[in-house]
């Protein structure tokens, strides 16, 4: 399970990815595997519902199992099903990239970290630089 600290820091990594990429104020949210929050930071001027947007993608992806860029293209797939899971999940489901799970290196899951406030390309790459420098395994799903 992620801890607090670990939780910190890829925030904190996430953050600086984003400042080198001279993104849009980022928000991001780390949850332990049961998708309770651990750790939620936003940068300022980052709107009022970037919390739930984080949130709903990392909590989808601990959800179904993978990264919300593999929910996004399930969506596109089979929209029925995703309208349905999301309806099961209290609509607490955001289908886009910016979701990852983060793994071990023998793929169990600690939890997952979700990204919004740029494009969701680029939330998700904020992700992965993230859990790749804490030398885990992020899983987007695609």
């Amino acid at each position: 399970m992620v801890k607090l600290e670990l939780a910190r820091t890829l925030i904190r990594d996430s953050f600086l990815h984003g400042k080198s990429l001279n993104l849009k104020p980022l928000s991001v949210v780390v949850l332990d595997p049961g998708g309770y929050p651990i750790a939620f930071e936003r940068q300022d001027g980052a709107s009022n519902l970037r919390f739930k947007m984080a949130h709903a993608k990392a909590f989808g992806a601990l959800g179904l199992g993978m990264g919300s860029r593999g929910i996004f293209n399930r969506a596109e797939q089979q929209p029925y099903f995703v309208e349905c899971v999301n309806g099961m999940a209290d609509g607490q489901m955001l289908p886009v990239p910016g979701g990852v799970i983060v793994r071990t290196k023998g793929g169990d899951i600690m939890g997952a970290i979700g990204i919004t406030g740029d494009t969701s390309d680029n939330d998700e790459a904020c992700a992965i630089f993230a859990i790749e420098n804490a030398q885990l395994v992020a899983d987007t799903g695609g």
